[in-house]
């Protein structure tokens, strides 16, 4: 490949040469700003402690925990960093993370808000439960 290929032509910018750097990166990558690079983890897969690989885009192994499901299954089994690859998640590919990973803006605070609302209760607490209709112990 010639040095004029490496580097972008007269008159091209930079978003031209990122989305030729673009089709370098695994289909679920995204092209992360160099300051979300540092200490993210491995880019190649890796195996998590359930024996799962994870970032090889396999979804259905036999040690994850969907396979072998039951009713006594405790769901946070699922939750936590060792079923998310640090670059190669599908969930990277929205709008908004692109625009945090990729551009580095800022997310808007409160769009994920629900202000009429309230959906902080204690479990415990007996009004809450009347409030819901629910029948006393």
């Amino acid at each position: 490949m010639s040095q004029d290929k490496k580097k972008p032509q007269a008159g091209q910018n930079q978003s031209q040469s990122q989305s030729q750097s673009q089709s370098d990166l695994d289909p679920y990558e995204i092209d992360f700003l160099p300051q979300f690079e540092q200490g993210r983890g491995p880019r190649t897969p890796f195996v998590n402690e359930y024996g799962v690989t994870i970032g090889d885009h396999d979804y259905e192994s036999d040690n994850s925990p969907l396979e072998q499901w039951t009713d006594d299954t405790d769901p946070s089994v699922m939750a936590g960093d060792q079923w998310v690859h640090p670059y190669k998640d599908v969930g990277f590919q929205t709008a908004e993370n692109r625009d945090i990973f990729e551009k580095g803006i800022a997310p808007q605070s409160g769009i994920f808000t629900h202000p009429d609302k309230n959906v902080a209760f204690d479990p415990g607490d007996t009004t809450t439960q009347k409030q819901n209709g629910e029948a006393e112990a």
